[in-house]
């Protein structure tokens, strides 16, 4: 291992109880979008500890901020997030679904360890750069709302990122590690809301406008669209008002939230103006009208072949990460709890790996290993990270924290997420980060090199800023 990377590990451990002791707080606070108030204040009092400058007036809403410290160009910004998701609220290392508080919000993809592992990059960045006298600023930014509202599409379009040269982050989960090609799913989150006229439904039912009939129709539009549109766009909704709950009053107000997904901006753009027609043509059938409101827009993500390739031997270099036999069978308990549809998936997982990794290897309940064939996939989700990615040269990465086999934004994931196995893939992954970004504050041709790449991937596009102009930070 190389001498920069052995100072840096020695800094992150010499501090991992601070990083530790970061994440378990912001787990047991399970603050969701736009309401992370304590998770940011328990972030910027430790920056501020550690002699950062904060900056408390960026686009995001009251809860996004960044931490710098350092000076001069290159900008190397550290995407960090800290928002939970609602009715995942859960018990830490319990192996059956117990929560809290029933419905309660839990951390269920991780943005606790996500956030403190950046933490943990910037921290020892700090040091080790001012120990030798490295130029250029590093930056911590503290992105809100990630799950539903895409806070950092916000920040984007407010010029937070106007200065960045370069940005990095990572993402918890199961699985092995991975650092992510070009492509997630563009997303628009939109909320259609009918208004009808009420009346009572045996009385004077011929006086009533239903409001949750449109809402219905409209869901039926949108199931029929679903055969002539492309095999990878996926349309998701859940109503959110149905009228109340007396079947005798015609209900003269409903909505439905509707999420928009397809692998590029401008295809979600053109559902998006289809998914709307079907919604005006409900209100036509039922004679109501309907308000339609954007309250998100992640872009697709623009992978970068120079960050990806040093963040890629920097992840080898910190693997394999090294799990004791107790957290093994802890992880076991947790494999056992998948439903046979995950039993599945993991099963194919399994198959693609056979040849490229030792099969034995593959029958641990967890993975620390980063496949040597090549590839990079590309996110089968969406994260506002693309947004950043349309503005600044941007790579991330995946690194296990947790048992494979069980889904995402579940009980499993809140439930593991103060394990001593989530704290070792969150160390690693500041390790690996700062380590990468110190190759590039080391030397400012590679910076340009990234530059250029990134050009290349845009190809003459411009980012393409899908909020409306009107759209605020809110909670909803």
């Amino acid at each position: 291992m190389n001498n920069y990377r052995e100072e840096i590990s020695a800094i992150v451990e010499e501090k991992r109880a601070e990083f530790i002791e970061l994440s378990d707080k912001i787990w047991d606070y399970a603050e969701s979008r736009f309401q992370e108030f304590k998770s940011v204040a328990l972030q910027i009092e430790y920056f501020e500890k550690k002699g950062f400058r904060i900056n408390r007036t960026i686009g995001g809403g009251e809860t996004a901020f960044y931490a710098e410290a350092g000076s001069g160009k290159p900008v190397i910004g550290f995407l960090g997030e800290y928002d939970a998701l609602s009715g995942l609220s859960q018990k830490a290392d319990v192996a059956h679904h117990d929560p809290i508080v029933p419905g309660g919000d839990g951390h269920g993809c991780g943005h606790n360890l996500l956030g403190a592992g950046n933490v943990a990059a910037v921290v020892a960045l700090k040091e080790y750069m001012e120990k030798h006298g490295i130029p250029g600023t590093v930056r911590y930014y503290g992105c809100p709302a990630e799950e539903n509202a895409g806070g950092k599409a916000f920040m984007v379009r407010d010029g937070a990122f106007d200065d960045c040269d370069l940005a990095l982050t990572w993402h918890p989960g199961g699985g092995c590690c991975r650092v992510n090609g070009t492509g997630s799913l563009a997303n628009f989150r939109v909320f259609f809301t009918f208004h009808g006229k009420a009346s009572h439904a045996a009385g004077s039912p011929h006086l009533g406008r239903s409001a949750l009939d449109a809402v219905e129709l409209m869901n039926v539009g949108v199931n029929y669209m679903r055969e002539h549109m492309i095999d990878k766009a996926r349309i998701h909704y859940a109503v959110t008002n149905s009228g109340g709950t007396a079947p005798n009053v015609v209900q003269a107000e409903a909505q439905v939230l509707y999420a928009i997904r397809a692998p590029h901006v401008h295809q979600v753009k053109e559902l998006y103006e289809r998914v709307c027609k079907v919604a005006q043509g409900a209100a036509l059938m039922t004679e109501t009208t309907v308000d339609i409101r954007q309250v998100a827009a992640y872009s697709d993500y623009i992978g970068n072949d120079v960050l990806q390739d040093h963040l890629e031997e920097n992840i080898k270099a910190f693997l394999p990460i090294g799990y004791t036999e107790e957290e093994y069978a802890y992880a076991k308990r947790f494999q056992e709890t998948m439903s046979e549809i995950e039993a599945e998936g993991l099963r194919e997982k399994k198959k693609k790996l056979l040849g490229k990794v030792d099969s034995e290897i593959l029958e641990k309940p967890i993975w620390d290993f980063l496949p040597n064939d090549g590839k990079r996939p590309s996110s089968g989700g969406s994260t506002d990270v693309g947004d950043v990615s349309w503005v600044v040269p941007t790579a991330w990465c995946h690194i296990p924290t947790l048992a494979v086999g069980p889904a995402g934004h579940s009980w499993q994931t809140v439930a593991q997420g103060k394990s001593s196995i989530a704290h070792k893939g969150m160390l690693l992954a500041g390790k690996a980060l700062a380590c990468t970004a110190l190759e590039f504050f080391n030397d400012a041709s590679l910076v340009e090199k990234a530059k250029e790449n990134w050009l290349l991937h845009l190809d003459g596009e411009t980012y393409p800023n899908a909020l409306p102009a009107d759209a605020k930070p809110e909670i909803w």
